[in-house]
């Protein structure tokens, strides 16, 4: 599999998913419905993509944020 994410986006996902899984977790903002479930959903996606370094939808469309990505 080939990298198409940078070290900005990739980190940029991982405070995103923190942030997220914060509110989940650690407020009641979100409260416990389906929006509780949709944070964690998409915290998960966004930690994995960031750690694999690669992104599916950004494969479909063909855009990379690294510059030395293939």
């Amino acid at each position: 599999m080939t990298t198409n994410m940078g070290k900005i986006d990739r980190t940029l996902r991982i405070v995103i998913a923190a942030a997220l899984a914060y509110a989940a977790f650690g407020t009641t903002v979100i409260g416990t419905g389906a929006l509780f479930w949709l944070a964690l959903i998409v915290a998960a996606v966004f930690t994995l993509t960031a750690f694999v370094g690669n992104c599916p939808l950004y494969r479909i469309i063909g855009l990379k944020t690294c510059s030395d990505c293939g």
